[in-house]
């Protein structure tokens, strides 16, 4: 599992790479909050694009986020979703509470 965090504005897209499971899940809580701590985030990119295996952990990852960003008044967004893991979100309801794009320009478009 690697994660590449890239700030545009007060935009923070966060692109994880590889497996967000309960051994990558701690890591990338602690990155992307120190992150989200330090700079003027005020809304958050999830790229699951090179995600190739996600369990509920991850989910536990994505909530967790999307509370902390709502608490900071920010919105919080999802993009490059794959069929595997877009079955994750839709059962468990999170595409209920934030957006799915295609991609990371049409999220920053649309956000």
């Amino acid at each position: 599992m690697n994660l590449k965090l890239t700030n545009r504005g007060t935009t923070l897209i966060a692109a994880i790479i590889g497996e967000l499971d309960h051994h990558s899940s701690e890591h990338i809580i602690q990155k992307l909050d120190a992150e989200m701590m330090k700079s003027a985030t005020k809304n958050l990119i999830m790229d699951f694009s090179k995600v190739n295996f996600m369990d509920s952990s991850g989910i536990g990852v994505v909530i967790g986020r999307y509370k902390k960003i709502q608490r900071l008044n920010g919105k919080l967004c999802i993009t490059g979703v794959n069929d595997r893991i877009s079955r994750i979100f839709n059962v468990s309801g999170l595409l209920k509470l934030m957006p799915a794009y295609e991609n990371i320009d049409d999220a920053i478009n649309k956000m």
